[in-house]
């Protein structure tokens, strides 16, 4: 299962809490901080049962508003508090009626224009890290899973942002550095004591940054300002093809920012065929899109009711999976299932009590401007009409060892009849080969 979402824990709109939720890479259980009155406390959702539930893990006393919790495979809740100025780590566990605690330790807060964030769940969920962004350089610790309290693995120099796995073994990190003005999307070996290596570069004068990674197809969700200067686009890529970067239209939407947050896991070597959800947020909301690369429209669906926004993943066969929170279901999984999938899409499969309306955990956004349409079958884009999707020749460099590229002049992802890609430009960078093969 592919996931990405740590949202801002003040995003709350109701009793139940409304923020976003860290989820591990297997899919087993999330954390949140919730909301209960005027008083935050982290949770664990357990998500591999026959059905979700939540577990609070209150502490002694309230959490501030900016704790960051992150969920390990065992069932511990890592939580990131600011202490007396110093960054303190700790795991949280159930203990019967209780919250049990073990203090990893704390990272110094050198300055206040210093800033340290949880990196996404690692692969395996056995470790956590973190990254502390200075004025100047930013480093990387791990700070849960290691033999001695949290740990610096690396020093990067410029000011890095994002963080996105691109391994199943937690090894390869992809930050987004910016230096000189311009960010640019850089790999760091975190065993290889923190060795760096350029990982996209467009343009010499492009902001290119890396969104999202499938380890199993490779494919690269990306951000850049190289096909319009000044204004960022969506698009993909393939890690170690020499296929261009493609910027499909259909990824623009009118007066709504879309940002993908998932992508469909074991599709090995269909990087075009993997479904990618998309988090749209709008004036009169926000809903969900999912997209494949092969194809040349987004699907649009409502999200749940109470969808902690942002947040979700994808099983190998194609459902999505949202997490929700109402004060009538504060713990529920609503699953979607993809268009182009071998049944016919089901919509939103809401768990709610036999008593209540099926459709009550639905909410489309209502009123003029953009919206997505209410049938779940419907795969035009926003107007009626599909959009078709735009190219550039740029790639990613050829990786040593790795999938091979395909040739010139052979047919592009998107079926028979779609004009071959313009001979791809290699980008300047080292070869991937070294970085993402054993």
């Amino acid at each position: 299962m592919t996931v990405c979402a740590i949202e801002p824990a003040t995003e709350h709109e109701d009793g139940a809490g409304r923020a976003g939720c860290a989820i591990t890479a297997d899919g087993c259980y999330a954390a949140r901080l919730a909301l209960a009155g005027d008083s935050f406390f982290p949770e664990r959702w357990t998500l591999d049962g026959p059905e979700p539930y939540a577990v609070p893990l209150p502490g002694n006393q309230p959490e501030e508003p900016g704790t960051e919790v992150q969920p390990l495979s065992d069932g511990r809740v890592l939580i990131h508090r600011l202490v007396e100025g110093r960054h303190a780590f700790s795991l949280l566990y159930p203990t019967g009626p209780g919250t049990g605690e073990l203090a990893l330790g704390t990272v110094d807060r050198p300055d206040g224009d210093t800033r340290l964030r949880l990196l996404p769940p690692a692969p395996g969920g056995e470790r956590a890290y973190a990254l502390a962004v200075g004025p100047r350089s930013t480093a990387v610790w791990r700070v849960a899973g290691g033999a001695f309290g949290p740990e610096r693995l690396a020093e990067v120099p410029g000011r890095c942002s994002g963080g996105v796995w691109l391994d199943r073994e937690g090894r390869m990190l992809a930050l987004d550095r910016e230096t000189g003005g311009r960010t640019k999307a850089v790999v760091v070996d975190l065993e290889r004591g923190g060795e760096m290596s350029p990982l996209l570069q467009i343009t010499a004068e492009s902001d290119d940054r890396v969104l999202l990674a499938d380890p199993d197809s490779g494919l690269l969700l990306i951000r850049s300002d190289a096909p319009s200067p000044g204004r960022d686009r969506l698009g993909w890529g393939v890690l170690g093809s020499t296929l261009p970067v493609r910027f499909p239209d259909c990824l623009r939407l009118a007066d709504c920012a879309v940002t993908p947050f998932a992508i469909q896991p074991g599709q090995m070597l269909t990087p075009e065929g993997c479904a990618v959800a998309l988090r749209i947020d709008g004036a009169l909301g926000s809903w969900v899109g999912v997209w494949r690369p092969a194809e040349r429209q987004v699907h649009h669906f409502p999200a749940p009711e109470g969808w902690l926004t942002g947040s979700g993943l994808w099983t190998a066969d194609g459902v999505l999976r949202l997490p929700y929170a109402t004060r009538a279901v504060p713990c529920g999984v609503a699953g979607l299932r993809a268009p182009g999938q071998e049944r016919r899409p089901e919509g939103l499969g809401v768990h709610l009590p036999e008593s209540r309306p099926r459709d009550v955990g639905v909410r489309p956004p209502e009123g003029p401007g953009v919206r997505p349409p209410a049938d779940p079958t419907n795969t035009t884009g926003p107007g009626g009409s599909p959009a078709a999707c735009g190219g550039l020749p740029f790639s990613f460099g050829p990786m040593a060892g790795g999938r091979p590229a395909a040739a010139a002049g052979t047919t592009a992802p998107g079926g028979p009849g779609t004009p071959a890609a313009p001979r791809p430009v290699p980008l300047r960078q080292a070869p991937l080969g070294r970085l993402v093969t054993k």
